[in-house]
């Protein structure tokens, strides 16, 4: 007769392995806005091993119990932080326990902010692919779609700071504030490798993806330690779906089939003054590291 114990055991097994038996390893996808992301998470899922995520709230989730937790009574009475993360695990593995895949992508711009917790429930060192982009091209295309979303409605930002929104300097301005998009995700990055974590996140330039894909892909795979797949990069299915009329402007998180260059243009978008933002590319350093070895 099976004991409970084994019983557990075996339950516990189903969020974690596939149905071959594969343990399934958990990453992340996390970076800047507007930098490739969404594709990036499309050309993935055409490998049958990996199961590449839309926007997910998986990590406000945990956050949401992880923040709450010492707030009940009786936790405080009987604290226990090793219960509280085995909480926290469980609650990751049964989130994709219905994804038979070996790769799991979780996407968010929050988990570079919160890496120490991520290790902790992977019990080992976190792989995180980080999108980015020219940050003077971030914001032009924030721009164009505020201009376009403009003609028939009004974003949050404008309605939260109308003055301000009348220029493009003055737009460029907010979305690079700490609690924007653009501002937030790039803070959260800085801080992660000031924290120590460079060796658990690949950075993936946008016009080196959108230019050389082949390329690009591979040494994401070696990052990952995957066998690489042959991606079809002339038809990339979009799987990824979201509302984007909640996230503030239409289109935001829809691709092109076809992989191909996309030109800078943050100079005819938003003129001369944004080159006080080309600075700001720190990640430019960890360009073609790894091509030098």
């Amino acid at each position: 007769m099976t004991s409970a114990k084994n019983t557990e055991e075996q339950n516990h097994n189903l969020y974690i392995q596939t149905t071959d038996g594969e343990n399934k390893q958990f990453c992340f996808i996390s970076g800047l806005p507007r930098s490739g992301s969404t594709l990036l998470c499309n050309i993935l899922n055409q490998n049958p091993r990996f199961h590449a995520t839309s926007t997910s709230g998986v990590l406000d989730m945990l956050l949401a119990i992880r923040n709450n937790w010492n707030n009940i009574v009786e936790f405080k009475a009987t604290r226990n932080d090793f219960a509280k993360m085995r909480v926290l695990r469980a609650m990751l593995q049964a989130f994709y326990a219905d994804i038979d895949k070996a790769v799991i992508f979780d996407k968010s711009r929050g988990w570079p902010g919160f890496l120490e917790m991520a290790e902790s429930l992977l019990g080992s060192k976190a792989k995180v692919l980080v999108p980015v982009r020219d940050i003077r091209d971030v914001l032009s295309s924030f721009e164009k779609l505020w201009r376009k979303e403009s003609k028939s409605g009004q974003i949050e930002q404008e309605k939260s700071n109308f003055l301000k929104f009348q220029t493009v300097e003055g737009r460029c301005e907010i979305f690079m504030n700490t609690n924007q998009p653009v501002g937030s995700a790039y803070n959260r990055v800085k801080d992660a490798l000031a924290r120590g974590f460079a060796d658990r996140m690949y950075f993936i330039f946008f016009d080196e993806l959108t230019t050389n894909p082949e390329e690009t892909m591979r040494g994401v795979y070696e990052f990952l330690g995957e066998k690489y797949y042959d991606h079809d990069f002339s038809n990339v299915e979009q799987t990824t779906h979201e509302d984007d009329f909640f996230h503030g402007f239409k289109d935001l998180h829809t691709i092109r089939n076809k992989v191909k260059p996309v030109p800078s243009d943050w100079m005819e978008v938003l003129g001369s003054f944004a080159q006080k933002f080309a600075s700001l590319n720190f990640w430019d350093k960890y360009r073609n590291k790894d091509k030098d070895k």
